[in-house]
Parts: C-alpha cells; sequence; structure tokens
C-alpha cells in the first residue's frame, strides 16, 4: 500500500513539474525574455537594443503593452526556447513621418521665464503633452535662435527590426507583478542595457 502511494505521489509531482516546466506563453502570463534587436538591411545592421538574463524585459502577455506583431512570435512558447524573427515598418512602429517633425517657438520650453538649455539639447528625447493633454515623447533635433525642432515620431520608426532572443520565465502573473510593471509608462520592463529608446524595451514592442 506504502509503494502505491509513493508512485500516486511520484506521479502527481512529475505531472506537476512537467506542467510548470512547459507552460506556453499565452494571454495573462508573465513573460521575461532576454534578446536583442539590431536595425538595418542584410549585413549593414546596427544593436539597438539588448536586455539579458540578468536584466531580461519582463511583461504580462496579451495586456496591450506589447507591439501585437512580437507577441504573435512568441505566443506559444516556453522556457529557453529561442526566437529569431524580423518585423517590418509597417508591424513595428510604422513609418516615419514628415508632418511629425515640428518646430515649436523657444518659450515653450522655458521655466519662470528662462529656457531651458541644461535639458534642451539636440538629440534629449522629451516628454510633452498636445492640445488634448495626450502626452507623447519628442527628440530635440534642433535648437534655433527663436525655436526648437523637435521630432515626434518614435525613435525606431521607418526601421525594420530584427530580434534575437531566449524565454526566460513564464508563469502565471500576480498582483506584484501587475503593479510593478503597470506601474511605469510602459507597462512593461527591461534591464539597464536597453539603448536608444524610451529605455523599457520600446523597440520590443511598447505600444
Amino acid at each position: 500500500m506504502r509503494v502505491s502511494v509513493i508512485n500516486i505521489y511520484r506521479k502527481f509531482a512529475r505531472q506537476n513539474i512537467y506542467s510548470v516546466t512547459e507552460m506556453k506563453i499565452a494571454t495573462n502570463k508573465f513573460v521575461s525574455v532576454a534578446y536583442e534587436l539590431k536595425t538595418g538591411d542584410g549585413d549593414e545592421r546596427e544593436l539597438k537594443e539588448r536586455a539579458t538574463a540578468e536584466h531580461p524585459l519582463e511583461f504580462i502577455f496579451g495586456t496591450g503593452s506589447m507591439l501585437p506583431a512580437f507577441e504573435a512570435q512568441l505566443k506559444g512558447l516556453t522556457v529557453n526556447d529561442e526566437f529569431q524573427f524580423t518585423l517590418s515598418p509597417e508591424n513595428g512602429h510604422g513609418e516615419f513621418e514628415d508632418e511629425k517633425v515640428v518646430e515649436l517657438p523657444k518659450k515653450i520650453f522655458e521655466i519662470d521665464g528662462e529656457f531651458d538649455a541644461e535639458f534642451v539639447l539636440e538629440g534629449n528625447v522629451l516628454p510633452m503633452t498636445n492640445s488634448d493633454g495626450h502626452r507623447m515623447n519628442g527628440t530635440v533635433m534642433a535648437v534655433n535662435e527663436d525655436t526648437v525642432v523637435m521630432n515626434f515620431n518614435h525613435p525606431l520608426a521607418g526601421m525594420t527590426l530584427h530580434f534575437a532572443g531566449t524565454v526566460l520565465e513564464v508563469r502565471k502573473a500576480t498582483e506584484d507583478d501587475i503593479d510593478k510593471l503597470y506601474g511605469s509608462s510602459c507597462g512593461c520592463g527591461c534591464g539597464d542595457d536597453c539603448q536608444d529608446s524610451c529605455g523599457c524595451g520600446c523597440g520590443c514592442g511598447c505600444s
């Protein structure tokens, strides 16, 4: 009788371990991945973002925080699965739009009557709001005598995105995960190694 009980326990334990190990990426699952994002064509590719195992990209799948085309490529994968795929600008961050490059009066960037020369520098990304109160990030392209040229395209607009990485973790999302991830501005998190984006994996999919 004891042998039978032990065998039943071992069978249950194996099934339980198997179900955790083989959990697939699906809606409302917490997902952690390490990856590299490169842009460009052919052999001329530039590294734009990197999330390592020590500082991975973390997000909750299917909650609208990532690009749909990015999630479509990861759906159904399990821990230790590797991925490699390419997204066109249409499925990534859109084409570059000239009308999103605008010239704004310098007075918009004044603090207490003084132009904020410390932060309004060419290449800096500034948080701004439009006339409807919607927040958007803009990149300073030029600081002129009376105006500032701002680019409100996504930093990766018009670029073909090449991803390669590994799935590190897949599990049910907890309340702590939701508080941690959705307390940020874009609903996902990644490591300090991310480069040339919003700092939270925008290239890989923050929408």
